[in-house]
């Protein structure tokens, strides 16, 4: 194991001196046309206002399946594999700012504690201030009976981390052979990856018998070559057929908690563009009513009561925030 816990020393370096970099500061200020179109208005009534760039970022790959020596896994675009080993199979992302990872034990005792496992393992990465939080029922991946699962926040370097573990256990009659998937990010990236990190973890599996330094328990599970085939084969069809499910699954339980989430931290709200087909747009918070013109120049107020139409020669729409 001291091979595993080496590497992912290094592996973590990398990824929490990548989490430090900073945020793009806001632009601001308004060009000449803008100005001009805005300075006809009623003084101090209105004030022009720029939309709020997006930072969220959906980084959904495309996978190819792969196969180690122990493990076989499904690799997203551009990531590469950073260790191949009996005990530990570590996937890495391009920008070293992500990562995922199987690490396992045999011969434990039965009813080992899967939050102390999980724990220790992770301990290997040094990590301060590791939190876990309370374990979910989860489902196992091949060669396990049952699944735990943890959400895990920690830093390095003063850079804040976050992740989803899952500890999968299986008993024999008197040890137990338990291993943890990893999806691991810095945390201004895990809502990016949250949608789909975890579950190319799940992917992982062993396909060597001496996988994890237990040969007879995880033979028994891939006993021959006819059952990787057919584990093989069911990787490729998750990937091919079912990737854009599991994406829209998710999706679609996160997407307004994570909108409603990002726009209360954000101090932003969503109004659609009535020039542009509705289009979402970002202001911020400062003002209670916004209104927009033909050339997509936008203006606040908090007096109710005015209407920039008024002495303009220009058509002013209001804008309403979308209700979710």
């Amino acid at each position: 194991m001291s091979r595993f816990a080496t590497l992912l020393r290094i592996v973590s370096a990398v990824l929490m001196t990548a989490c430090s970099s900073q945020s793009d500061t806001a632009q601001s200020g308004t060009s000449a046309a803008d100005s001009a179109s805005v300075a006809a208005l009623p003084a101090g009534t209105f004030f022009p206002v720029k939309p709020v760039t997006s930072s969220s970022n959906r980084m959904e790959p495309s996978l190819q399946i792969g196969q180690g020596r122990f493990f076989s896994f499904a690799l997203p675009d551009g990531w590469r594999v950073a260790e191949d080993g009996q005990f530990a199979l570590t996937l890495l992302a391009p920008d070293q700012r992500a990562l995922t990872f199987m690490v396992g034990n045999a011969g434990l005792p039965v009813n080992y504690p899967p939050d102390r496992f999980v724990y220790e393992k992770l301990m290997a990465i040094r990590p301060e201030q590791l939190q876990l939080s309370r374990p979910v029922a989860a489902k196992p991946i091949a060669g396990f009976s049952q699944a735990w699962q943890f959400e895990v926040s920690y830093y390095a370097q003063s850079a804040p981390c976050r992740g989803l573990v899952t500890c999968h256990i299986q008993p024999a009659y008197d040890s137990s052979v338990m291993a943890i998937t990893a999806a691991l990010s810095d945390a201004t990236q895990w809502d990016g990856y949250a949608n789909w990190l975890p579950a190319v973890a799940e992917q992982i599996s062993a396909t060597n018998g001496a996988a994890f330094g237990m040969r007879g328990i995880m033979q028994q599970n891939l006993n021959n070559s006819m059952a990787f085939a057919e584990a093989a084969q069911r990787y490729r069809d998750w990937s091919n057929r079912n990737w854009q499910q599991v994406t829209d699954e998710r999706n679609r339980s996160t997407d307004r908690r994570n909108e409603e989430f990002r726009e209360a931290l954000g101090g932003v709200q969503t109004y659609p563009d009535p020039y542009n087909n509705n289009q979402p747009i970002e202001l911020p918070a400062t003002y209670q009513h916004y209104w927009i013109n033909q050339q997509g120049n936008i203006v606040g107020t908090n007096d109710p009561t005015v209407d920039p139409n008024t002495g303009s020669t220009q058509e002013w729409r209001s804008l309403k925030p979308i209700k979710r």
